[in-house]
């Protein structure tokens, strides 16, 4: 059975056009390596420049494989490079019962 995740990152000063591009290279690669679902995927914006992405892991299990494969991983390492992963809690819009972010 799928798990859905909501991932929220925030991009670090200056960089926000580069953790945008990594964002969106992010759900191909875990779908290329058969970890999550055909699931269309849901990213959008915070007023403050947050970023949230939504995706459907195929399995509990796979979620915990991604770490070991080697692409998956050097592809996080570049994305807290440029961007810290935050917990949603802590994005403003999350304070709210019905969260509004801006489409991507």
């Amino acid at each position: 059975m799928g798990i859905l995740v909501i991932c929220s990152y925030r991009p670090h000063a200056g960089h926000e056009d580069e953790a945008r591009m990594l964002m969106a290279g992010h759900v191909p690669l875990l779908r290329d390596h058969g970890l999550i679902t055909d699931r269309p995927v849901v990213q959008g914006i915070a007023k403050d420049g947050e970023l949230v992405e939504i995706f459907e892991w195929e399995s509990v299990e796979k979620s915990q494989q991604a770490p070991a494969i080697a692409e998956i991983g050097a592809h996080w390492k570049a994305m807290s490079e440029v961007m810290d992963f935050v917990p949603l809690a802590q994005l403003a819009e999350a304070q709210h019962a019905f969260a509004h972010f801006n489409p991507i």
